[in-house]
Parts: C-alpha cells; structure tokens; sequence
C-alpha cells in the first residue's frame, strides 16, 4: 500500500471460551479462540481460513459481540468497544451470515428484513423514508425493488444471500463480517457474489473480515490472509506471499489440497496428506497444538507454545522450526 496504513479494526489477545459439561457438577472450558490478535485497515479485506472447527465463525461473532469475549480488546476506528459503544458500533459494524436459508426470517416480507436495521438505529424519519432507501437497497444488490412485498422463501438462494447483503448495507456500515457467504450457493453464483462483494467494497470504501474455507476464493478477494487451526492464528500475510511463500507447515498442507485447472501442474504437484486426527479443542496438546500432525515437530514444539512473530517484512507465522 502507498498510503499510510490506518487500522480500522483492532484485536488483541481475544480469547473465547465455552464451559462445556464433562460429567456430574464437571465443566470443562472449550477454548474456541485462544489468544488471537489482529488488525484491518480501511478499505482492507482480511481473509480467515482454515478448517471446520478451528475457530474462524466464532471470532467473527465474538468480533460483533454476538459472543461476548471471556477476555481480551477490540477497537474500531480508535473507539474502544463497551457497553457504552456498543450501539454505535453495531450500526457502523454488521454481519454477513454463511446459510442465506436459516438467516432470514420466514414470516418477515424482504422488505421488513432488510430495514430492520434501519428500525432498530431509527434511521429513517417517514414511512417513505423507509420504503425509499429498502428499494434502493435491493437495487444495490440486483433485486427488484418491487420485490420488497415477498418473503423470503420465493427466492433462490443467491437471492436470498443478496439479502442478506442488503440488510448488512442498510445502517451504512464500515466494516462487514463474511461469514462463509458464498459456501452454501452453486459456483456460478458464488463468482457474481464475490464479484458484487468487491464492487460494493470500491463504491462504498467497506473493510471486510472474510471468513472461508475456501483458499481459492479467498485469494482472490483478499489482500492479507490470516490461517487458523484449533484456536489460534498460526501465520499472516499478504494473499500474494502466502500463497507463494507458505511458512507453517500447516498452510503448506492447506494450500498443496486446492485443486488445479490444469491437469499437468496437478499431475506434478504433491499433495500434503496429515495424519492423524485433530485433537479436541477441550483436551488440547501441550506446547504447539499443531505438533501432533507435523513432521517436522520436535521436543520443543511438545514443551513451548510458539509465538508469532514477523519472518519477513509483514509476514507473521507461529512456528519454532522456522
């Protein structure tokens, strides 16, 4: 980037905990996000992978409060995020949520779905008002205004995700949460979702944390990638270098599973097979909670949990061996 990076969104040390029932008067704390932190900038998209369970859809809702965090510090544009605030940012923050199916409600016209958010922050003075802007919402995200009587069950999924979208635009948000939003739909249509995505991203200077297990996707949308596995981050970058210059053993193997378009780069390229199962998040390993699928794990990795820290200009991993 040219310009002077300004951070909208800032993480640091999140932790989100569970307390899960073991037994008779047992509880045992689940640790779903252990100790993440992070930062995004205005206008920027960070990408967070990794596979199912690791944690990725948790820190997006703790991010919005939908959990609230066991404990750690979230900023948005230098505000620090409380009770006090919270109203102010769930205007200018929302969500994007990963099944277009379950996330709208059935009894509710699309309309009244996507100027929910407008009720809520009483951002329109008249009825008209209100009506207006809900037209001019879906319009946005290629709907028909006149669409705006009907419920949600009349629409195919891609519509569906597309109003989801809209209700997420309605407050005029800066930073929107993607929570899987184009895992649920047909790949045809997955491509006109990311597309409108970046294009709603150009007009309207939106930052997104963009949440998938899809590398390819991601990639392509992305400008810095963040990779998770069982809780913790393990490496960031940007989308270019992690790509072509993986680190943590981890992300290597990630990035050796997507599929090629062409048959011969696929003929010739390894695939990375890890072995084993991934252990429990309630009954984590010592030290690094990778080192019982790596092979490149030593004594130390058993005894001392890795930190991340900076290999190259921008270019964080969390690895001993490295």
């Amino acid at each position: 980037m040219t310009q002077e990076y300004r951070p909208l969104v800032e993480v640091k040390h999140l932790k989100q905990y569970f307390p899960i029932t073991t037994g008779f008067l047992k509880t045992t704390m689940l640790k779903a996000v252990d100790d993440v932190s992070f930062t995004i900038g205005k206008g920027e998209t960070l990408g967070l992978v990794g596979e199912s369970g690791c944690g990725k859809t948790t820190v997006g809702r703790s991010l919005l409060h939908l959990y609230k965090p066991t404990s750690g510090e979230i900023s948005f544009d230098g505000m620090k995020i409380t009770k006090k605030t919270l109203d102010e940012y769930h205007r200018r923050a929302q969500m994007v949520f990963q099944d277009p199916y379950s996330s709208l409600n059935p009894r509710m016209t699309v309309g009244d779905i996507v100027a929910e958010p407008i009720d809520v922050h009483k951002l329109c003075k008249t009825r008209q008002e209100r009506a207006e802007r809900v037209q001019e919402l879906l319009r946005t995200v290629g709907i028909s205004g006149e669409q705006s009587t009907r419920y949600a069950h009349e629409f195919s999924g891609g519509q569906r995700q597309r109003i989801g979208i809209a209700r997420a635009l309605a407050s005029n948000p800066e930073f929107i949460v993607c929570d899987e939003p184009v895992s649920a739909l047909d790949v045809s249509i997955q491509a006109q979702v990311i597309n409108m995505l970046e294009d709603l991203q150009d007009q309207l200077g939106l930052s997104y944390l963009f949440i998938a297990h899809d590398l390819s996707v991601v990639k392509h949308i992305s400008n810095r990638v963040a990779v998770m596995y069982l809780g913790k981050m393990v490496e960031l970058a940007s989308s270019v270098e992690l790509h072509h210059h993986p680190a943590h053993p981890y992300t290597v193997s990630l990035l050796s599973a997507v599929p090629m378009p062409d048959p011969d780069k696929a003929r010739s390229s390894h695939r990375i097979v890890l072995q084993g199962d991934v252990p429990s998040p309630m009954n984590m390993p010592s030290g690094c909670a990778f080192r019982t699928r790596c092979r490149f794990a030593t004594q130390r990795c058993a005894e001392e949990c890795p930190q991340m820290r900076e290999i190259a200009p921008g270019h964080f991993a969390a690895c001993h061996n490295i």
